[in-house]
């Protein structure tokens, strides 16, 4: 009964999280303020009902999965398996800090490769393809997932536990920036200003625009929160400056390569 109370609250909290941010932005800007910003849109075709139904469907599930993988994490470390400390006196603020931004950090790696990694013919169909079946996506699309790839995504919370002492506060603040930037690429409008690519300190953080352009072509912009793999790799779209310096409330030049519900990959 305990395990299960810990699994009930932990699934609570990741569902109150998807609520508060996925849900919240999906209903102020397809629906309540669906024409009032339609000037920011990335692409100016709304989502088929279907698509969006999918995009929930599979959220929901990855949720569970999610709240799994954590608890498991979380007794696990109970039992001194993992580096994880549950008292912040074990280490200094400035540490618990650093680790916030380590862990973010780990994370934005983690995702690019295995991002990747999912984006391989013989793997895509099978695992990723789900994700890429909002070739216009929805805030709604943060967390659908195939079962495997939700899998992989939560996989990061044991690779943290097992590399790095973190807090479980520390886990869940990294958590909220997670969503809150998942949501934002995922959101369908473009909030930053055009200026905001051409600005060396503020150009490497992801946008909607780049994580768009990503589901429409279904190849380039692997990155999760930040530009750096990207750029380093060579997996920017070719075009992704001009596309986000160009766009004035017109549709982006997206041409049938993009047209998804396909199994294309690299």
């Amino acid at each position: 009964m305990e395990i299960l109370q810990k699994w009930l609250f932990i699934l609570a909290g990741s569902a109150l999280r998807y609520l508060l941010f996925a849900v919240s932005a999906y209903l102020f800007f397809y629906v309540w303020k669906r024409n009032r910003y339609s000037h920011l849109r990335i692409q100016q075709k709304f989502p088929p009902t279907r698509a969006i139904r999918t995009e929930l469907r599979y959220s929901l599930s990855t949720l569970f999965i999610f709240s799994i993988i954590i608890c498991c994490t979380i007794l696990t470390a109970r039992k001194g398996y993992t580096r994880m400390y549950f008292h912040l006196r074990d280490h200094s603020l400035i540490y618990f800090a650093g680790s916030v931004v380590l862990i973010i950090l780990l994370h934005d790696t983690y995702f690019y490769w295995t991002h990747r990694l999912m984006h391989q013919k013989r793997i895509f169909r099978y695992v990723h393809r789900v994700h890429h079946l909002s070739h216009n996506p929805t805030p709604l699309a943060a967390f659908a997932f195939h079962p495997i790839e939700a899998v992989i995504e939560a996989g990061i919370v044991p690779v943290i536990a097992w590399v790095i002492p973190a807090h479980p506060l520390a886990l869940a603040i990294t958590g909220l920036y997670m969503i809150l930037t998942n949501v934002m690429g995922h959101l369908g409008y473009e909030l930053f200003p055009k200026s905001f690519v051409r600005n060396k300190w503020l150009n490497w953080q992801n946008t909607s625009t780049h994580h768009n352009m990503h589901h429409h072509y279904n190849k380039h912009n692997y990155g999760l929160y930040f530009n750096w793999w990207d750029r380093l790799m060579g997996t920017n779209h070719p075009r992704y400056y001009e596309e986000f310096r160009g766009r004035e409330g017109k549709d982006l030049s997206l041409t049938e390569e993009g047209a998804l519900f396909t199994e294309k990959a690299d």
